[in-house]
């Protein structure tokens, strides 16, 4: 989840390329030489931009966390038959819980 403009900044550049002196605020960042330090008004979009993907994804998370787990799967692919069946429709009820975004 990106909720201040470090989680931004550690997405632009490899490395340690920035730091704050103080307070992890716009007006405390500095950037090391070589690097050309982004705007706050920049660096506000990207947070922006990039909040609207990590959301925008959350069907994927949601699912991941709620289908059966590993373990079940291998259970049910070893065993066949009914055990099978009941873990497709259990898949299923996660997909129709959460659908694409």
């Amino acid at each position: 989840m990106f909720e201040t403009i470090e989680d931004v900044l550690v997405t632009l550049h490899t490395g340690q390329w920035f730091g704050f002196d103080g307070d992890k605020v716009y007006a405390n960042l500095w950037v090391a030489d070589g690097y050309d330090k982004p705007t706050e008004e920049e660096l506000n979009t990207l947070l922006t931009n990039k909040q609207a993907e990590y959301d925008a994804k959350d069907w994927i998370r949601n699912r991941k966390a709620e289908y059966p787990s590993l373990q079940d799967c291998i259970h049910a692919l070893l065993d066949g038959g009914d055990t099978l069946t009941d873990l497709q429709a259990a898949r299923q009820v996660v997909k129709d819980n959460n659908p694409k975004g």
